[in-house]
């Protein structure tokens, strides 16, 4: 089941962000940020126990810009369609508020390119989005790639 985040969901999303930060998959958060952006986070939970097993995150840039971010699923859940499910939400979500263009970056392009994502040169994004760049241990060596989903809308 999928669910906007909650303030006690912080401690188990902070988890599989490090988990993930530690093996060098994602750019880690410390607390203070989660809580800071708690809004942007939507979790996948167990029904039986409301258990935080996935996360994924939709962080507006512009008026027309968003970013896919701290996409993470515990290690004993992959594989499952969780990311995708979480995935499309985050893109449904990014729908409701008319986003015109839909970035991540990403180690795992070939999960995204199946959502209809595409690889993009990363100077097509706006500067604004490296300042999180600013405290990674890759900084300024950055090997992610940079995807883009354009979504359209009828007129």
């Amino acid at each position: 089941m999928i669910r906007k985040a909650m303030l006690k969901d912080i401690k188990a999303i902070h988890g599989l962000l490090q988990h993930y930060g530690d093996k060098g998959d994602l750019l880690p958060r410390p607390l203070t940020e989660l809580y800071d952006h708690l809004r942007d986070f939507s979790v996948y939970v167990r029904p039986e126990d409301d258990q935080v097993i996935a996360c994924c995150a939709l962080q507006f840039c512009w008026e027309d810009l968003a970013e896919i971010r701290s996409l993470a699923v515990l290690p004993e859940q992959l594989n499952k369609g969780i990311g995708s499910e979480l995935t499309n939400f985050a893109i449904a979500e990014a729908r409701e508020y008319r986003i015109i263009h839909l970035f991540t970056l990403t180690y795992r392009p070939n999960f995204f390119q199946r959502l209809g994502f595409v690889r993009i040169d990363r100077s097509r994004l706006p500067l604004k989005i490296w300042g999180g760049c600013l405290t990674c241990v890759k900084f300024p060596d950055c090997d992610e790639i940079a995807m883009m989903k354009e979504l359209e809308y009828a007129s």
